[in-house]
């Protein structure tokens, strides 16, 4: 079962070079997963966060390489069939993936690693990496989450309720990572998961 208390450690991460584990963040869609991880970055810059490559349309105001790497369908396929993707998964008909090479290259190098995925990915790096510390972002409460998930006004109803439906499914499967900690400020959940990244 994961735990849901501060592991209660301050400080910043250790000294660059020393062997680190692979921090993976997930949760349902809305509770915040992009905003923990900008605000973590921010204050902690020497962490990295592996960028996905997707095949959906970019939103507005997103760049290629920064927010995700956009690939049409045959390019998606071409990094599924050579393994290169350390996990992947569909979402509302379009696909979302992480490059395997930067991540172990990252790893190798000793820099602070994390992954913002679902669910999908986030079974598929337990099986691929079980060193790999798995962290659950979780809404202090349905009703909060669903709130968030309205307003961020860039997607239609039926895209939204499928999120909500989708987001059922990952909130009952929280018993499987190694963590959990509720969103009630950023600032909050970062200094936690810098904690737990340092531990």
């Amino acid at each position: 079962m994961p735990s849901r208390e501060d592991p209660g450690l301050s400080g910043g991460l250790p000294s660059r070079g020393r062997g680190r584990r692979l921090t993976v963040l997930s949760g349902p869609s809305g509770v915040g997963k992009s905003t923990v991880v900008a605000e973590l970055r921010r204050a902690h810059p020497e962490v990295w966060l592996s960028v996905s490559v997707t095949t959906r349309e970019p939103r507005p105001g997103e760049t290629h390489g920064v927010e995700y790497f956009f690939a049409d369908d045959a390019e998606f396929d071409r990094l599924v069939a050579g393994g290169e993707l350390l996990e992947w998964a569909e979402f509302a008909g379009n696909r979302y993936g992480t490059p395997r090479g930067p991540v172990i290259s990252r790893l190798e190098a000793g820099v602070p690693t994390v992954l913002e995925i679902d669910l999908q990915g986030a079974r598929q790096v337990r099986e691929s990496m079980p060193e790999a510390l798995l962290v659950f972002l979780a809404p202090p409460t349905w009703q909060e989450l669903e709130k968030r998930l309205r307003g961020r006004g860039t997607e239609p109803e039926d895209v939204i309720a499928r999120r909500l439906e989708a987001g059922r499914v990952e909130m009952a499967a929280e018993k499987e990572f190694d963590v959990t900690l509720v969103n009630t400020t950023v600032q909050d959940v970062c200094h936690r998961l810098i904690a737990l990244m340092s531990a």
